[in-house]
């Protein structure tokens, strides 16, 4: 605990680790409380009933499906009807977009080669296309919190004008798209001047606040009537932190292919090889290097079953796939994931131009011929480390559904113990840590993370 403290005053004693740190908070501050704004002319508690009985007649739990996932990401904007309803996956949406046409458009594998300023060129494309995607989801928004899905006539109260009229549908639209961009401004900003990657912070922060909220429901249920009783919550909580620490191991396991730079004396002859070798270093591929994409990915397309259940009501097979906690959908779920992790981690780990760059650098992999051959055994490497990572990310995807209703009883909560929330938050963690670290033994601290081991080796 000594050395805790002591870590805390030395990150307080950098200057502008503080003031990024202070930054961020502020941001932060800001986001929330622009949560709680909600467009004109609602009344939140009419809507709140609205919702629950879309939820219901969609045949989801609470805090399950669209409605509690989307949530979940917003830190609540979205059920409270706020301005910042979409939150910052428009921007999310936009920039997986963008990723993908890279790979066919030739100006955009053009402007991800150009440097500093392609990175610039493709940001703008990606903020003009989230305005876009704002344009499309905000009126499908609006329709859900109006009840055009469902008839809206026994929820007028919710709404202090027409919800049908272009006085209502105008502004929203309008004030939704703002506040997307508002959202993304901020995440930008906490990445350029803050701690962090600021649009992974906005959306850890929304899913941190909503698990105060989703605890303190699980506790009422255990020791209410019919509760399993405060042990319960004990191992609940044990059981908790067991999958956060799985979940960073998952983050950080990598393969390490040992590389050695011959120098260029050597590499002429005119160094005699047995009295001196090149420098040794490792190349780190990770077990699990697509992160969390094959589980946004997948879960974008299991939002498809439950549409088809409409052809179909009868259809109990189908059905299922309306609940995030059926096997029907977490089967299907868990397959989606593993076949895109292998395919997020081939068109994000370019192999041949790693080899490349080895073979232009004076770097080889011992006992491995240089250029395709090189090429060769790294694909195969990444091959056999990703099935592992890729089967470990699909239990951890379909965690929450063997929890529900055997250790967890509650929905929400049970969302927590794995899935995209968990692994964001291990994730955005994770790094935030690692740059406060960089800072902290740049002015030769220890890290938050740094072991007694790790000083007394003089690391």
């Amino acid at each position: 605990m000594k050395e805790f403290i002591q870590t805390l005053k030395n990150i307080w004693s950098v200057n502008e680790l503080r003031e990024k740190i202070l930054f961020t908070l502020g941001m932060i501050l800001v986001y929330r409380f622009a949560t709680h704004i909600s467009l004109p002319a609602i009344n939140l508690a009419e809507v709140g009933n609205l919702l629950d009985h879309y939820r219901k007649q969609g045949g989801n739990n609470q805090g399950a499906g669209l409605l509690g996932l989307l949530s979940s990401f917003t830190g609540g904007a979205f059920a409270n009807a706020s301005i910042l309803a979409l939150g910052i996956m428009p921007y999310i949406s936009a920039s997986i977009i963008v990723q993908l046409m890279g790979m066919a458009i030739p100006y955009l594998q053009k402007l991800q080669k150009d440097g500093e300023s392609g990175r610039n060129t493709l940001n703008q494309i990606t903020r003009w296309l989230t305005i876009g995607v704002c344009l499309v989801q905000a009126p499908f928004y609006l329709g859900t919190i109006t009840g055009v899905f469902l008839p809206y006539e026994q929820f007028r109260t919710a709404y202090f004008v027409e919800p049908g009229s272009i006085w209502f549908w105008l502004p929203s639209v309008v004030l939704l798209v703002a506040g997307a961009v508002f959202a993304m401004w901020l995440g930008e900003k906490i990445t350029d001047k803050g701690i962090g990657n600021g649009i992974s912070i906005l959306i850890m922060v929304g899913i941190l606040s909503r698990l105060p909220e989703a605890f303190a429901q699980e506790v009422a249920t255990q020791t209410g009537k019919g509760g399993a009783g405060t042990i319960m919550v004990l191992i609940e909580v044990l059981f908790w932190m067991l999958v956060v620490v799985l979940a960073i191991m998952l983050s950080v396991a990598v393969r390490k292919i040992p590389i050695q730079y011959v120098s260029r004396a050597q590499a002429r002859g005119g160094v005699n090889r047995n009295l001196m070798q090149g420098a040794r270093q490792y190349i780190p591929l990770k077990v699990n290097a697509s992160g969390v994409m094959p589980i946004i990915f997948a879960q974008a397309l299991m939002f498809i079953p439950g549409l088809l259940t409409q052809v179909d009501e009868s259809n109990t097979f189908l059905a299922g796939f309306k609940n995030v906690f059926s096997w029907q959908y977490n089967v299907l779920f868990a397959i989606l994931i593993i076949v895109f992790s292998f395919f997020y981690t081939a068109i994000t780990i370019p192999v041949n131009q790693m080899a490349d760059d080895l073979k232009r650098n004076g770097g080889l992999i011992p006992k491995v011929r240089p250029g395709k051959e090189t090429a060769d055994y790294l694909d195969d490497i990444l091959s056999k480390i990703t099935l592992p990572g890729s089967i470990f990310l699909a239990i951890f995807a379909v965690l929450p559904a063997i929890v529900h209703g055997t250790i967890v009883q509650t929905d929400a909560f049970a969302l927590f113990f794995g899935g995209t929330s968990l692994l964001i938050m291990v994730g955005v963690i994770l790094d935030t840590v690692q740059q406060i670290n960089t800072y902290l033994l740049n002015h030769h601290y220890d890290g938050l993370m740094q072991s007694k081991l790790s000083r007394t080796s003089g690391l």
